[in-house]
């Protein structure tokens, strides 16, 4: 069940995101009363349709036989009434078919409905990516034939990038397009990984797919982008083949196909050569609903775990005269269960922000405002992706523990959330590829300037002022030792999340009704159990710098060492 009460608490009071639509033109209509009445009615289609799949998808998952998947019993029925009831264009514009509506409440539906079956969400999940993709950078008669199909999620979409000797190295990619007299290209290759890549939820799939154009540049500078659909404009069906899917650690509602393109019918989307440009639009928007998938992950699982220790007596608690009491009152279990609500409630600040600022940088009438809020988007995207994604795996586990023995077994549900999360760090670029690119290609390339600027508007305070000397020191000690970023950017990223994630805090302490047991206790959970790791990812990072380098940051690392956010 979505905890509405909490979603709304930080939407309306911590973030004041009425007051930020009402400064859109785009979202002048959107109130507080219309968007609880959106969430109230996802909230409640997801608790009647989609809950339900979550078990029969994992333990029936999806069947294979001569090119064709079927999907596990009552995930197509599910998917129908999901599209015909308008949820896939909740954001889309207007002009496309969609309710024009602001990003952040489709990426609370995309978290409710990540919580509550991850396997049947990964079919509608790169949808909006697709879509903004095609609006941006396709012709106008892709956008005409295709545009709409995707805004209302009739047609479902893949994203095929790799293949299987360029796992995350695209520059590798062998797959060819070769261009027809009628504009048209024929695709062959083989790509692999492709969830949703063919199944029986939709009548079409539309692919857009990574290949090189003949004499193209070698590397991923000679990469371009293709929308090849599996049935073609004259209803035949295109020569786009399942070869087989996965037997997977978790997410056995998802098929994750091997796809095969033997000189199949497309056309080119945006430049040539310039393929991951466009595809990358399509990736980040991916990447911050990998963030917002974490967290409906681990709120799922917080759930679970909550709900039991409510019920589950063990033993004598420390205060308690006579036993056995609620596991609820017993401290390890009451660590475990505030600790991951304060990386819920923490996370929900960021992505959200984050979803509000996606609106902002599109839609805001000063070109400033636009710029601001794009670069908070650019660099803090990758952040929420990494470590949302981690903390919905090692927190599931945590809350697992509250079972005990039973939560090991299937019959409480909660191995599955464990199973089913561990994807999510690798798949949209894994979390180690997010802080590369965190450091090197965000922070580093401009000199730590643009990174140095978003952490100077926040509020000043001792962790803040050490990452920003130890990002100075970073740019500095890169310029001799170009190896250094490399073994640091984990620790990086991680360290810049806690700040991120302090200034959430903040946020959260400053609206009115958060002085209250329900803030109060996942704050101290934040303050005593999640913001230490800050220290340690500062000191592994000073222990690579050069002594000289190292010297200078040490003081105010030092100072960063109190117990305050």
């Amino acid at each position: 069940m979505a905890a509405l009460d909490d979603i709304t608490f930080i939407l309306n009071d911590v973030l004041q995101a009425p007051a930020q639509w009402q400064a859109l033109p785009a979202f002048a209509d959107t109130d507080a009363d219309l968007a609880l009445q959106v969430l109230d009615e996802a909230s409640k289609f997801v608790t009647s349709e989609i809950t339900p799949l979550h078990r029969v998808g994992d333990e029936v998952g999806c069947s294979f036989n001569a090119g064709q998947v079927t999907v596990p019993p009552g995930f197509k029925a599910a998917y129908q009434a999901f599209w015909q009831a308008g949820w896939p264009s909740l954001s889309c514009a207007v002009e496309d078919g969609g309710q024009g509506l602001p990003a952040v409440l489709e990426g609370v539906l995309y978290e409710m409905l990540a919580g509550a079956n991850h396997g049947w969400t990964m079919a509608p999940g790169l949808l909006h990516g697709a879509y903004a993709c095609l609006k941006h950078h396709g012709s106008d008669a892709l956008k005409a034939a295709y545009l709409p199909k995707i805004a209302s999620g009739e047609w479902l979409a893949t994203m095929c990038l790799t293949e299987a000797h360029a796992g995350s190295d695209l520059g590798l990619v062998r797959s060819k397009a070769l261009p027809q007299p009628d504009g048209s290209v024929r695709v062959s290759g083989t790509k692999i990984f492709i969830s949703g890549g063919e199944h029986d939820l939709t009548d079409n799939i539309v692919h857009l797919v990574l290949a090189r154009l003949p004499d193209a540049p070698a590397g991923p500078k000679g990469l371009s982008l293709f929308l090849v659909p599996k049935v073609l404009p004259d209803g035949q069906r295109n020569t786009v083949v399942c070869e087989r899917i996965e037997e997977k650690m978790g997410l056995h509602g998802s098929p994750t196909c091997v796809l095969r393109f033997d000189e199949a019918t497309g056309w080119q989307v945006g430049e040539a050569n310039k393929g991951l440009n466009a595809m990358f639009v399509m990736m980040n928007a991916a990447r911050l609903h990998v963030g917002m998938q974490g967290i409906g992950l681990l709120d799922a699982a917080w759930q679970k775990a909550h709900a039991y220790a409510q019920e589950r007596r063990q033993m004598r608690a420390p205060k308690s005269l006579k036993g056995p009491d609620l596991i609820s009152e017993h401290p390890a279990i009451r660590r475990i269960l505030d600790t991951q609500r304060a990386w819920i409630d923490g996370g929900r600040v960021l992505t959200y922000h984050t979803a509000l600022q996606l609106d902002v940088a599109e839609h805001h009438p000063d070109a400033s405002e636009r710029a601001t809020a794009q670069r908070w988007c650019t660099l803090v995207t990758p952040v929420l992706k990494a470590a949302f994604s981690d903390q919905a795996f090692s927190g599931a586990s945590a809350c697992l523990q509250v079972f005990g023995g039973h939560g090991y077994v299937r019959e409480w549900g909660i191995e599955q959330i464990v199973r089913d999360a561990r994807v999510a760090m690798i798949y949209e670029g894994t979390n180690e590829i997010q802080a590369i690119d965190l450091l090197l290609r965000k922070v580093l390339a401009d000199g730590g300037a643009g990174l140095l600027s978003l952490l100077a508007d926040l509020p000043g305070d001792r962790r803040r002022d050490a990452l920003m000397d130890t990002t100075a020191a970073l740019v500095q000690a890169a310029q001799t030792d170009p190896e250094l970023p490399y073994w640091v950017a984990d620790d990086y990223l991680r360290a810049l999340a806690l700040v991120l994630l302090a200034w959430a805090w903040d946020r959260i302490a400053a609206a009115p009704g958060a002085h209250t047991p329900r803030w109060a206790e996942p704050a101290l959970a934040f303050q005593t159990w999640v913001l230490p790791e800050f220290d340690m990812r500062l000191a592994i990072i000073r222990q690579r710098l050069p002594p000289k380098i190292s010297t200078k940051i040490t003081a105010s690392a030092v100072l960063a060492c109190d117990t305050s956010y």
